[in-house]
C-alpha cells in the first residue's frame, strides 16, 4: 500500500478559512443591518426572486492514465445523476447541488465505486423579519494517498479515496425590542471524515487521523445604535462554542460574555472597544495502553480511547478579553471590520473586509483567530456561506471542489491542511475575488492557514502540543458561453501544505478544461481533460496524472 498523507485541500468557501468565530465578527455593527442573498427579479420591496430547479443524468467515458511514477491507465464508464437548485424568495432562500455518480471500471485491479457529493445551504424564514431556521450541509471526496497532499481532483483508484462529511441546523434570531436591537443564533452541528485505510507516512509511523466529532454553538446579542438613544452604541453579548471529538473524547470549549461601545467618528468611520469574560477548556483523555505501556491502535488507524482514564487538560483560560478596532461602511457596497485584542491568553486580531462595486463584481478579504477541531472549521466554513451561491465542479470528475460563486463575492476555497484528530488554535486570512465580464464569469480564491495544535502533557497526542502545519491554497475558475448552445469551463488550482518535523511537506497543482455543446434542448455533448501533479516529501515518488471524458448531459 502507498503511503497515505495526512493532509486535506480544498473544500468548501472558507471552510478551512474561518476557526471558532471570535466574538467581535460576530457581535458587530455599526447601523447596518445584514443583508440576505439576491436573485433575479423583483419582488417590490427590494428583495428579488429566483428559482432555479435543474435535474440531470450523465454519463460519461473516462480515461486515466498515470504520467509518473508509473504508466498504468485506467478506462471506466461514469454514470450520475444529480440536481442543481437556487430558490430565492423575500425571506428564505436555498442553494443546492448534490450528485450521485456511479463509477464502473473494466480494469480487474480497479474498483467500482460510489459517491455522492455535494453542499447545501437554506435560510427558512419563520416569523419575516425575525426569525428563521438555517442548515447546511457538505459531502465531498478527496485524495489521501501516494504523495503527500491531496487535490480537488480525487481520481479512482484504490486506496487514494478519503470522504468528508459535514451538517449543521439552527435557528436564527433578529428583531428589535424598542430602540434594542436582538440578535441569535444556535447551532448544532456533525463532522466526518473516512478513510478506507489508516494513514501512514513515509517513515510507516500511523497518523491518528480526525474521525467525527458534534458541535455546538449559541450567541444572543442586545445592541443599539449610535443615536438611538445614546450618541453612542452600546452591545451586551453572551456565547458560547463546544466540539466533542471522537478521538479520545477530546473537548474544545469556549465561553464568554462580553460589552461593547460604539463610538461614531464620521458618518461612515466608527471607533469600537469591547471587553469581558472569556473561559476556555481542551480536554482529553489518554489512549488505551497495552502489557507494555504502548497505546493500542484500532483497525483504523486511530488511537483507542480509554474511556475511564481522568480527563487531562490541555489548555485553559479564565479571564480577560478585550479588543478594539474600526467599522469603516462609506456605502453599501464597501465595508471594513478590524480588531486587534487579547484572546486565549495572547495577542489576537481579526476582520473582513468586502468590496462589491457592482452586480458583476464582487472582493472579499478575511483574517481569523479561534480554537477548534477539524469538525469546528468545515460547520463555520458552512455557516458562513451565503443561501445564494453555485457550485462550481471538476468538469472530468464531477466532484464538488470547494469553489463557488455567489451574490456576496464567495469564491472562497480553504485547504483544509492537517487532518490530525488534536484540537487546535488556527491563524490565518484568505481572499477572493469574482466577476461577470460579459459571457465570461471568472471566481479565484487565496488563502494561508497556520493551526498549532494542543495536547494534554503526559497524553498519547503530548508530541502534537505546540506543533504548527501550514497550508497555503491558490484556486481559480473561468467560464465562457460561446454563442447561445455552447460552453467552454477551465479550472486551476495550486495547495502548499509544510507540516511540521521532517519530510512532511507536499505541493499539489492540477488544471482543466471542458467544452460542451448543445445538442438538442435538453440533450450536451460533453469533453473535458485534467492534469493533476502531487509532488510530496511523505512519499519517495512523485505522482501525475492526465484524466479524459466524452460523454452525454440530459437536463430534465
Amino acid at each position: 500500500m502507498r503511503a497515505r498523507t495526512i493532509t486535506c485541500a480544498m473544500l468548501t468557501a472558507g471552510l478551512a478559512a474561518i476557526s471558532a468565530a471570535p466574538a467581535f465578527a460576530q457581535a458587530q455593527g455599526f447601523g447596518q443591518g445584514q443583508g440576505q442573498g439576491q436573485g433575479q427579479g423583483d419582488t417590490g420591496g427590494g428583495q428579488r426572486t429566483q428559482r432555479i430547479v435543474q435535474p440531470y443524468i450523465e454519463v460519461g467515458q473516462v480515461v486515466s492514465a498515470e504520467l509518473s511514477p508509473g504508466d498504468d491507465v485506467l478506462t471506466f464508464t461514469q454514470i450520475a445523476a444529480g440536481v442543481d437548485i437556487n430558490v430565492q424568495g423575500r425571506n428564505s432562500g436555498a442553494a443546492v447541488s448534490l450528485r450521485y455518480e456511479r463509477n464502473i471500471a473494466y480494469d480487474d485491479n480497479a474498483l467500482d465505486t460510489d459517491t455522492v457529493s455535494g453542499i447545501a445551504r437554506g435560510t427558512l424564514g419563520v416569523i419575516p423579519g425575525a426569525l428563521s431556521l438555517e442548515a447546511g450541509a457538505l459531502a465531498s471526496r478527496t485524495r489521501a494517498d501516494g504523495g503527500g497532499a491531496v487535490t480537488s481532483n480525487p481520481l479512482v483508484r484504490e486506496d487514494a479515496e478519503a470522504r468528508i462529511y459535514s451538517a449543521y441546523a439552527g435557528p436564527s434570531l433578529n428583531t428589535r425590542v424598542g430602540d434594542v436591537g436582538v440578535q441569535g443564533v444556535a447551532r448544532v452541528g456533525y463532522n466526518r471524515f473516512e478513510t478506507d485505510n489508516a494513514l501512514v507516512n513515509q517513515q510507516g509511523n500511523v497518523v491518528d487521523a480526525f474521525d467525527d466529532s458534534v458541535t455546538y454553538m449559541g450567541q444572543l446579542r442586545a445592541a443599539t445604535r449610535p443615536g438611538e438613544p445614546l450618541p453612542v452604541g452600546l452591545a451586551v453579548t453572551a456565547g458560547g462554542f463546544q466540539e466533542d471529538i471522537a478521538n479520545l473524547d477530546q473537548r474544545v470549549r469556549d465561553l464568554y460574555v462580553r460589552g461593547d461601545v460604539t463610538v461614531p467618528l464620521t458618518e461612515s468611520l466608527a471607533l469600537v472597544a469591547g471587553a469581558g469574560y472569556e473561559d476556555v477548556e481542551i480536554s482529553s483523555r489518554d489512549a488505551l495502553r497495552d502489557a507494555n505501556g504502548a497505546p493500542v491502535i484500532g483497525t483504523d488507524g486511530r488511537f483507542v480511547t480509554d474511556s475511564s482514564a481522568p480527563r487531562q487538560i490541555a489548555f485553559a483560560v479564565d479571564g480577560l478579553l478585550w479588543d478594539v478596532g474600526v467599522l469603516w461602511r462609506p456605502s453599501s457596497r464597501t465595508s471594513l471590520q478590524a480588531a486587534v485584542g487579547r484572546r486565549y491568553d495572547s495577542t489576537t486580531y481579526y476582520g473582513t473586509f468586502t468590496y462589491v462595486p457592482n452586480e458583476r463584481s464582487a472582493f472579499a478579504l478575511a483574517a481569523y483567530d479561534g480554537v477548534s477541531g477539524f469538525g469546528g472549521v468545515l460547520n463555520n466554513g458552512l455557516a458562513r456561506l451565503d443561501s445564494d451561491f453555485e457550485a462550481i465542479r471538476n468538469p472530468v470528475t464531477g466532484d464538488f471542489g470547494g469553489l463557488v460563486s455567489g451574490t456576496q463575492g464567495q469564491a472562497l476555497v480553504g485547504a483544509l491542511g492537517s487532518v490530525r484528530s488534536a484540537a487546535f488554535r488556527g491563524r490565518g486570512v484568505n481572499a477572493s475575488y469574482q466577476r461577470q465580464m460579459g459571457r465570461t464569469t471568472a471566481a479565484f480564491g487565496a488563502g494561508y492557514d497556520r493551526r498549532t495544535f494542543i495536547a494534554a502533557a503526559g497524553s498519547v497526542l503530548a508530541p502534537l502540543n505546540g506543533v504548527t502545519d501550514e497550508a497555503y491554497y491558490i484556486t481559480g475558475g473561468l467560464s465562457r458561453n460561446i454563442g447561445p448552445n455552447a460552453n467552454i469551463a477551465t479550472n486551476a488550482y495550486v495547495n502548499w501544505f509544510d507540516g511540521a518535523g521532517v519530510n512532511n511537506d507536499a505541493t499539489a497543482a492540477g488544471v482543466s478544461a471542458a467544452y460542451s455543446q448543445s445538442i438538442t434542448q435538453r440533450l450536451t455533448g460533453r469533453a473535458a481533460i485534467s492534469v493533476d501533479y502531487v509532488d510530496s516529501e511523505f512519499t519517495a515518488q512523485d505522482f501525475a496524472f492526465a484524466t479524459a471524458l466524452v460523454g452525454l448531459r440530459y437536463d430534465f
